[in-house]
Parts: C-alpha cells; structure tokens; sequence
C-alpha cells in the first residue's frame, strides 16, 4: 500500500525536494581547501532544518540530516563525516536528506574540489553521468525494476566498469524509519520484478567505486526524484550533475 503515494504524500515529498536544493547551495557555500568534512556537513545540516522549520513551522524536526564525504573516503554510499580536510583536487560526495513528518527525501551528488584529479577520474564520472541519464529515461509505467537494472548494466559493461557498482539503480521515496527502513519490493535489483505505475515515487542513483590505488579511485554518485505518472515521470530533482556543473572553483 505505501509504495503508490497519495496527492497529499507526493506534496511533502516536491516541498522535501525543493530544502534538498537549499541544503546542496548551502554544501557549495561551505566547501574550501582546507575545511573539515563534518564542518561543512554541520553546515548544511542547519541550513536544513531551518529551511524545514520554515516552510513546515508546526511539525517535530527530527532526523533532518547532511552528509559530506572526500577523497579515500567516498569509498562507501553514506559513510560518516570526519575530520578530513577538504584538498585541491578532491573527490566528493555530497548527500543531503530533508525529513518531514517522517517522509524524507535527498540530494546526491559527485563533486571536484577545484580540478578533476586526472583523466581517469573524469571519464569515469562521465560513464556513472551516462548511465544516471538512460536510467531518468528508463522509468516510466509498465517497465519492471528488473528490466531497468538490465539495461543500465549492459552500459557499465560496455566500459568494463560494472564490477565496481556496489548498490543497487535507486529505491523507493517516501516514509523511512531507522526501525523498518522503506519499501523493499520498490528497489532496482536483479531480484526485484516490480512492474512501475503511476504515483510511485523512486529514487535514481547509480553509483561506481573504485578502490584506493587503482586509476581513477573514489566513489561517483548521483542521486535524483522522480514521481512516476501516465506517460513517464516528474524529476523532483533539479541540482545540475556532472563534470560541466559540479567542479568547485574557489
């Protein structure tokens, strides 16, 4: 029953994905050489929940939340922030997640602190870009989740890259507890044959490591909404990604 949303719920969830667009601005507000991943997570963290408290000022404001991680440590999905100092030439993993009335939403992306480290690291940003694009394309009613995950594979093979996609293309969006977590027929996995329909709401969201010593190492993330109707899909998301968008220069 929760997996197909109801006006009322796809409503918090586009005001929760407009905060994800603040609490993005305030992480690019925030990135210097030099500044500590938990500074700037702590940052975006209270842009956040003042931005939730703003625009829902009678609701509890719990589990709002941002994360920041650079360098080795883009290494895993959502690790926690430390006291790493920001370098020239890093890559970074931007997440940021608004929670309202238990419904909540997030902003992913892959950044560049200055200069793309080399030409590896470049293209293989540019092949996980590639892939985010033909998965926005692939989400609309009647496809099934598994279908989506077969076609998105085929592309990383064509690079030789999949052995390095670690999650799986996205999952449901909607209400998540610490205790139950979310809807886990509503995930795209090899194993999941959901048939999309209008009034879910899903997350895309591929994503490749590379471990530390091999070309081009770090983990390449992008993250958006998308509300599922009729004839295709709504992207909530409108945070630019990419090489052309997200190479930090200060």
């Amino acid at each position: 029953m929760r997996m197909v949303k109801s006006k009322e719920e796809i409503d918090i969830i586009k005001e929760g994905a407009k905060i994800c667009e603040v609490g993005g601005a305030a992480v690019l507000e925030a990135c210097e050489e030099g500044v500590r991943e938990y500074e700037v997570a702590q940052h975006a963290t209270n842009v956040l929940v003042r931005e939730v408290a703003k625009r829902f000022p009678n609701i509890e404001l719990q589990d709002t939340w941002a994360w920041f991680q650079t360098g080795i440590n883009t290494d895993g999905a959502h690790n926690p922030p430390t006291s790493r100092q920001l370098q020239r030439g890093d890559i970074i993993s931007m997440n940021v997640f608004p929670m309202i009335c238990g419904y909540y939403t997030a902003l992913e992306r892959t950044l560049f602190m200055g200069d793309v480290t080399s030409d590896r690291h470049l293209q293989l940003w540019e092949i996980n870009c590639e892939v985010h694009r033909k998965g926005l394309e692939l989400v609309k009613p009647g496809v099934r989740c598994c279908d989506v995950v077969k076609e998105l594979d085929a592309i990383y093979d064509v690079y030789g890259v999949r052995k390095y996609r670690t999650i799986g293309y996205g999952h449901s969006i909607g209400i998540l507890s610490h205790y139950y977590g979310r809807e886990a027929d509503l995930e795209f996995r090899s194993d999941i044959e959901t048939v999309l329909e209008p009034g879910m709401v899903v997350s895309m969201e591929p994503m490749l490591v590379i471990p530390e010593g091999t070309a081009g190492a770090g983990g390449y993330r992008e993250h958006d909404m998308l509300v599922l109707t009729e004839e295709g899909n709504e992207n909530l998301t409108e945070f630019p990604y990419g090489p052309e968008h997200n190479i930090i220069k200060k």
